[in-house]
């Protein structure tokens, strides 16, 4: 099992954050907003969820399996961030900052599963 660098879950956790606090904002439109929002808040604030669950891992393989899934929710929220641009709910200079540290987010995930794997 390897420890999680406390980088990703500081960043994790303050990405969740600011996903809260766009999802208020969201929810206070009617519509399409707010079913995304709902989409928005559990993919977001689930990052952070799974990589500490990810540091209470009984094995390697837990680990793993635990920082993947914390990488695919990553890449989940990016694609709620890419949509509401692209349906024009949100504008994009708005989200620009959540989408690139949600990219770096994967990026870090991704090269952590990849390290794990190859212990």
């Amino acid at each position: 099992m390897s420890p999680t660098p406390p980088d990703i879950k500081l960043r994790a956790f303050q990405f969740a954050v600011r996903i809260v606090a766009l999802c208020r904002s969201l929810d206070k439109k009617p519509g399409a907003s707010r079913t995304l929002s709902g989409q928005l808040l559990r993919s977001g604030t689930s990052i952070g969820a799974n990589v500490e669950e990810a540091n209470g891992s009984q094995s390697k393989a837990d680990f793993t399996a635990k920082m993947y899934i914390a990488c695919k929710e990553a890449r989940e929220t990016n694609y709620w961030l890419r949509l509401l641009v692209a349906t024009k709910l949100l504008p994009q200079n708005l989200l620009a900052p959540l989408a690139d540290e949600s990219n770096q987010i994967v990026a870090t995930l991704t090269a952590i599963v990849k390290k794990s794997k190859s212990k």
